[in-house]
């Protein structure tokens, strides 16, 4: 059949087109508009002005900052290449195109709305923040350096509000390079297989490839260059909020140096720059909760809604064009998945790094280090580091054209953990450069020693996550083959199956997350350098490395993580447009890869969080008693009301989980509700006679997202704010100045040891439900259609909000809280 129909030049027969064009106006934010009609010489001008004057300030500050600089806009100029790589690419057919068109036109709607409602909110709290920071006290360091309540107000309003503008734009560069990726993997799919067999046919050995299936080199070269196109899509997203996300935190840092004149005489000391840059933290934890929030419930409630009424009901295929709420399912993956992993990414990575600055500019202090400059702007190179490493694993990322020959498929998620093997080799040569350069003291001339130690413990944190949630979702291994296996006696034991393996799944993290705040502090703490009483000070300091240490790799982290989406689209596309099984073989393969890739990310990014919120509530201790000049070191919980802090933080993760999981039920009722109203009102629908209304399904999914995450949001935020303030007062009277402060930091403590556990029990039950349905695909235990495929489609239904909207999104709560708690600390006292 291949060799006719490549005789009659082309690859499959020609198929009916099934319906008319989907595509609805298109809606980008108005500034990208306006970019795209300057001409293009005087932007190039305009960018050149705007780096010179970037390097002009890096080098007023510190050749650290100028290094830091120029790896950023060198990774910028790599992620353009990326960019030009992916869209020179075939769209493929019309069919394709008009799909595609359809996804990308929602998503960029969608973001449009979500991120005005988003940036309203900023405005409010960000005018609440400059009213707490106008009438707060300001501490004995501020008062020596100048820095008054005016200007200390203004700064952290702006840096809060500059944090959530990188966010925004981080989400939307997920976001626009996956609604562009998808078709050109699908097209790939569908394309590429001629050219490459004719190539082969051609230039091989004839009697060599008698030998071989020729339909296994044209499925292994075709699952190849579509894996590659996914892959070097997600890269250049990858590589653009890592870079923005440590660019930004260089140009507040460079910018207040300067504007500031630190270490001038009278002025600001340098060790206490770095608190001035929390609002910026807060500001990206700010919009990444709302984006994960938002874009959670949409694609979930959709994804729900089409595959309960889509597979269970009518028995149609998923993503099947005769469903109506097919295209809201895939622009779902791109606002849910892309954009909001996108800011939550960002976040992770400037919450670390301003933490990180923070206690390392403490330390220094603490120690007389006399260039303390290194301790503060190490986070800075490790993550410029991690742009090149990741760059150059993502660039390994290719498949090998012989071992096509030799097996019959070759593994993508092999070829993708490989790469990562590379860039964590290089990520450990890298990081011990670092500390060599930047924590070698006179002092203690064996401390870089010691961080460097501190930073292989979390690389090998790291791997460790990403091997134990690739081990508990991979249908490879028995954790989800025994979950499918438990779909064969019905709905229910597939639920109990799949609660039972997220419940073990937190064992093995947190002992590792245990043993890794252990080691490193301990590494950090007999570094050598001690106060000026003879005391250990590098504790805190070695945590915040080996959390620097985990995400040196975040950028190939989150460039797996985007090649889910990106191929579950294309899978979508390819399912909608009617191709040939051949070719949605080749993307489910990619897809099944994808949620493999999604969930060890996920589990990444639980990791770093946990680690990170441990460094952040180091912090607010130390500026609580920076401002309330009185020691602050430890937090008793038998004190009553510091216990009930606690309990109250633990209430909060598990309440703002409930709100979170209800409002994807409750989106996803209305989808089921008009999604079985079309197939009753139009059953011509099933028999391609009538087109489903794609647009009433958006639009449902769309206004109900935004609705449902005001709640769990504000939720969130006013908590932390609410409780601080009412046990403030309360130990004002009753003679207990920090008890405001102290129930705070329980509730921050409790809620991020809940928050971990939680997270995991989510994410990693979502995704092993997710993978054992795919595994029922794959033909075992009946294949599609079988009763065991339907309780394992019940499973994934339930675990859709777990692993898409209610995990993720306690990801960035836990951050936020430390965050929001760090910038609000002076109305707690």
């Amino acid at each position: 059949m291949m060799e006719a129909d490549m005789e009659n030049g082309r690859l499959y027969p020609e198929r009916p087109r099934t319906f008319s064009t989907v595509r609805t106006k298109s809606s980008l934010p108005p500034i990208f508009r306006v970019l795209m009609r300057i001409n293009p010489r005087a932007f190039i001008v305009l960018l050149l002005l705007v780096f010179s004057g970037v390097l002009y300030v890096g080098a007023s500050t510190s050749p650290i900052v100028l290094f830091v600089f120029c790896i950023c806009t060198l990774s910028l100029f790599f992620s353009l290449y990326l960019t030009k790589w992916v869209l020179a690419k075939d769209e493929g057919p019309p069919e394709m195109s008009e799909i595609s068109d359809a996804i990308r036109d929602g998503a960029e709607g969608f973001f449009r709305t979500q991120y005005g409602t988003i940036s309203k909110m900023a405005c409010i709290l960000a005018l609440v923040i400059l009213g707490i920071y106008l009438f707060r006290s300001t501490t004995p360091q501020q008062e020596a350096s100048g820095v008054g309540r005016t200007t200390s107000a203004y700064i952290t309003v702006a840096s809060f509000l500059l944090g959530a503008l990188c966010s925004g734009i981080a989400g939307f560069v997920g976001m626009w390079v996956s609604v562009r990726a998808n078709v050109r993997v699908s097209s790939a799919a569908r394309r590429s297989a001629r050219e490459a067999l004719q190539v082969l046919f051609y230039t091989l050995d004839i009697l060599y490839i008698s030998c071989v299936c020729p339909s296994t080199i044209e499925f292994q070269i075709v699952t190849n260059f579509s894996k590659q196109i996914a892959v070097r899509a997600g890269g250049f997203s990858a590589i653009v909020v890592v870079g923005m996300a440590v660019f930004g935190v260089a140009i507040l840092y460079a910018t207040f140096y300067v504007w500031l004149e630190v270490d001038s005489p009278g002025s600001m000391k340098v060790t206490d720059l770095p608190l001035l840059l929390v609002g910026y933290g807060f500001g990206a934890s700010f919009v990444a909760l709302f984006a994960q929030l938002g874009g959670g419930i949409y694609t979930k409630a959709a994804d729900v809604g089409a595959d309960l009424v889509g597979k269970v009901e009518q028995g149609i295929p998923e993503d099947d064009p005769r469903n109506p709420a097919v295209i809201a399912d895939l622009v779902g993956d791109n606002v849910g998945d892309c954009a909001a992993r996108g800011a939550d990414l960002f976040e992770s990575i400037a919450a670390e790094i301003i933490s990180a600055m923070i206690l390392g500019g403490t330390m220094a202090q603490r120690c007389k280090i006399e260039d303390p400059s290194g301790f503060i702007l190490f986070p800075l190179v490790v993550h410029s580091f991690d742009l090149v490493i990741s760059s150059v694993g993502i660039l390994s990322i290719r498949g090998t054209r012989d071992s096509g020959l030799i097996s019959p498929i070759e593994d993508p998620m092999a070829i993708m953990q490989k790469g990562y093997s590379i860039t964590i080799l290089l990520a450990v040569v890298t990081f011990g450069v670092s500390t060599r350069w930047l924590l070698y003291t006179e002092q203690a001339p064996s401390a870089w020693l010691n961080f460097a130690l501190c930073g292989l413990v979390g690389i090998i944190t790291a791997y460790a996550f990403v091997w134990i949630s690739k081990y508990y979702t991979d249908y490879k291994h028995e954790p989800v083959r025994l979950l499918a296996l438990s779909s064969s006696t019905g709905h229910g034991t597939n639920i109990i199956a799949g609660v039972s393996l997220g419940l073990e799944s937190t064992a093995l993290p947190v002992l590792v997350i245990s043993v890794a705040i252990i080691s490193a502090f301990w590494l950090g703490h007999t570094s050598g350098l001690v106060d000026e009483s003879g005391n250990p000070t590098g504790g805190l300091f070695g945590t915040a490395v080996a959390t620097m240490g985990m995400l040196s790799t975040a950028a190939y982290v989150l460039t797996m993580d985007m090649f889910g989406p990106i191929a579950d689209n294309a899978g979508g596309i390819v399912e909608m447009s009617q191709q040939p099984e051949s070719v949605r073989e080749i993307t489910d393969i990619l897809d099944a890869v994808g949620n493999t890739t999604k969930a060890t990310t996920k589990g990444f990014a639980i990791g770093s969080a946990a680690l990170a919120s441990f460094l952040l509530f180091s912090a607010y201790m130390d500026e609580v008693a920076a401002f309330a000049q009185l020691p602050f070191k430890e937090v008793d919980i038998a004190i009553p009301e510091v216990f009930v802090g606690g309990l109250l933080g633990s209430m909060l993760i598990f309440l703002f989980s409930a709100w979170a999981c209800s409002a994807v039920g409750r989106t996803a009722q209305e989808v089921v509700n008009e999604v079985r109203r079309q197939f009753i009102e139009r059953p011509g629908i099933m028999d391609y006679n009538e087109k489903p209304d794609y647009g009433r399904c958006v639009a449902i999914v769309a206004s109900a997202s935004l609705r449902e995450m005001i709640r769990p949001g504000a939720l969130a935020i006013i908590s932390p704010m609410a409780v601080g303030i009412i046990f403030r007062m309360l130990g004002h009277a009753t003679g207990q100045p920090l008890l405001g402060a102290k129930v705070v930091a329980a509730m921050l403590m409790f809620a991020t040891v809940a928050g971990i556990l939680m997270a995991l029990f989510l994410n990693t039950a979502g995704g092993a439900w997710d993978n054992a349905k795919k595994y029922i695909e794959t033909g075992a235990l009946g294949g599609k259609g079988s009763e065991s495929h339907k309780a394992a489609v019940t499973g994934d239904t339930v675990g859709d909000p777990f692993k898409d909207t209610a995990g993720p999104s306690i990801h960035v709560l836990i951050k936020m809280l430390a965050t929001i708690t760090l910038v609000m600390a002076p109305i707690f006292l």
